[in-house]
């Protein structure tokens, strides 16, 4: 009469027959089983639910890359959110125009992640009043149609924001930092009736940063609370 010799640990046979679904959720361990089994079955057999589980693994190795991509976007947006609510609450505390444009230049453009942050505004005196000469560096003023011919636009700028990659920024709007800017977003400005439009332009070193095929809803939410803060204080 011959005998048996088990293969398997009897502590770890119990543990195994007690608790299946260890086995059931690891993977590898049931690739493994599948692949033992068919090599048991021979060459010549085709083992239909071996390859129902393969196709099964692949569907859900797509699913969870597509949920993990879901899920990275809605953390971006969320940030990308918060980020601009931080900003507009920054904007809207400097009591003087001289603090709102310092603000803009300083902590506003630290939140946004923006090594530049331009407001351009079109006068048709044809010079720099002396007085917005000295309210910083962010500030300048253009000719009236600066932004259709900055934007390469035949009309009107045709989108309330632009957002482009670039190979550096204008010197005369970006000055020491226009070299290393890479990517740049454009939001036209309405001043209020009787006024030439004016454009807020924020410039990065990151390619990436601003790119035609992001959203622009949150950087137009923006432009919509800066637009009516400037008119406030242009009034």
């Amino acid at each position: 009469m011959s005998s048996t010799t088990a293969l398997i640990d009897p502590s770890l046979r119990a543990r195994l027959i007690a608790s299946p679904e260890t086995i059931l959720e690891d993977a590898e361990v049931m690739r493994a089983l599948v692949a033992a089994n068919e090599r048991t079955m021979g060459a010549n057999i085709v083992d239909m639910r071996g390859i129902a589980m393969e196709r099964l693994e692949a569907r859900l190795d797509r699913l969870e890359e597509t949920h993990r991509s879901v899920i990275a976007a809605a953390y971006d947006n969320l940030a990308g959110t918060n980020q601009v609510h931080r900003a507009i609450l920054r904007m809207l505390d400097p009591a003087d125009f001289a603090a709102f444009l310092a603000d803009l230049e300083g902590e506003v453009a630290a939140i946004l992640r923006v090594e530049a942050l331009r407001l351009v505004l079109e006068s048709a005196q044809g010079q720099v009043d002396p007085v917005l000469s000295r309210l910083g560096g962010v500030l300048r003023v253009t000719e009236p149609g600066f932004g259709p011919r900055y934007l390469g636009a035949e009309g009107p700028v045709p989108r309330p924001v632009t957002l482009r990659q670039i190979d550096g920024g204008a010197r005369r709007l970006y000055g020491d930092a226009a070299a290393e800017l890479r990517s740049e977003a454009v939001i036209r400005l309405d001043l209020g009736e009787g006024r030439l439009p004016g454009y807020l332009l924020m410039g990065s070193e990151d390619p990436h940063q601003f790119s035609p095929q992001h959203g622009t809803d949150l950087l137009a939410f923006f432009g919509g609370v800066f637009e009516r803060t400037m008119r406030r204080w242009l009034a």
